[in-house]
C-alpha cells in the first residue's frame, strides 16, 4: 500500500491556474498507475486525468486542452497542472495510486483530498 499527500490546491478566479502535487511513499512509485480524480458537491467522484507507469495518458473530456497530468518518479511525485480553470472545476481533487489502469473503478490507495475553489 502507498501514502499519498496532495497539496497546491485553493481559490483562484475563473481564467487562473493551479499546480496539483501529490507525493507518495514506498519506493515502487513507477510501478504505480496514477490519476487525479475530482468530486464536487453532490456529485459522484470523476476522473480527471490518470497517467500509466508506461506514461499512457488519460483526460476526462472536460479539461482536454486545459488541464496536464505528470509525473517525477525520481521524487516519487505526480502532478496536475490546471490552466484557464472555470467555476465547475471547483471540487475537493483526489490523488490515486493502482495497479490497474481500470480508471472507473474504485480501486488502489487515495489521498485526503485538496480543496479547489474557482470563482467566477
Amino acid at each position: 500500500q502507498v501514502q499519498l499527500v496532495e497539496s497546491g490546491g485553493g481559490l483562484v478566479q475563473a481564467g487562473g491556474s493551479l499546480r496539483l502535487s501529490c507525493a507518495a511513499s514506498g519506493s515502487i512509485f513507477r510501478f504505480w498507475n496514477l490519476g487525479w480524480y475530482r468530486q464536487a458537491p453532490g456529485e459522484q467522484r470523476e476522473l480527471v486525468a490518470g497517467i500509466t507507469r508506461g506514461g499512457t495518458i488519460t483526460y476526462a473530456d472536460s479539461v482536454k486542452g486545459r488541464f496536464t497530468i505528470s509525473r517525477d518518479n525520481a521524487k516519487n511525485t505526480v502532478y496536475l497542472q490546471m490552466n484557464s480553470l472555470k467555476p465547475e472545476d471547483t471540487a475537493v481533487y483526489y490523488c490515486n495510486a493502482r495497479s490497474d489502469n481500470n480508471w472507473s473503478r474504485n480501486f488502489g490507495s487515495w489521498g485526503q483530498g485538496t480543496q479547489v475553489t474557482v470563482s467566477s
